[in-house]
């Protein structure tokens, strides 16, 4: 099970696993960067209390090059689903390095993927940088409903709103005289 009890992180969903080797490979050379979420196990049917990490957020004005990746800290969302970070090392080593050291305080875990981006080109590591063993989890993974509306709802709405004027005049009643005017 590694070093995480139960109520922490208990393992990484493999679409999101996925997700991050091919997002690694598609910056490739350049690194790759995001920050882990997770939602709660139980909200998967697994029998343990925890966090499994389901999402990985791209935060708008990252840069990266091949030795490095810079995001911009006041673009990441504060959530209490943060878990971690995640991050790609085109040269393939499976190490955090020093600067990486400093960018682990925050979160449980810190996920680094390797060139060539297979799936076993990765390794989880603790605050501290000590690798731990973080399970991969086959789980069916909800429907997100970015837009909880549908394109019946828009129509609607659109209908709704040539009907009647920004005043509240029901265009659908008929004029009051020959010229149109209410």
């Amino acid at each position: 099970m590694g070093i995480f009890r139960s109520g922490e992180v208990v393992g990484i969903a493999e679409a999101a696993l996925e997700f991050a080797l091919e997002a690694s490979e598609d910056a490739h050379p350049d690194e790759y960067m995001g920050f882990l979420r997770g939602e709660d196990a139980r909200k998967f049917d697994l029998d343990y209390e925890g966090t499994v990490l389901t999402d990985i957020l791209v935060i708008p004005g990252t840069e990266s090059n091949p030795v490095s990746a810079t995001v911009d800290s006041n673009m990441i969302p504060n959530s209490s689903r943060a878990a971690g970070s995640i991050h790609s090392h085109p040269n393939g080593v499976l190490r955090p390095s020093d600067a990486d050291l400093q960018t682990f305080g925050k979160g449980k875990v810190h996920v680094i993927v390797g060139a060539p981006y297979r799936k076993s080109d990765w390794q989880a590591f603790d605050r501290e940088g000590n690798p731990v063993d973080l399970p991969v989890l086959d789980i069916e993974m909800p429907e997100d409903e970015f837009f909880d509306f549908s394109q019946e709802d828009i129509d609607a709405e659109l209908m709704e709103e040539s009907d009647y004027g920004a005043d509240g005049t029901d265009f659908r009643a008929e004029p009051d005289d020959e010229w149109g005017e209410r």
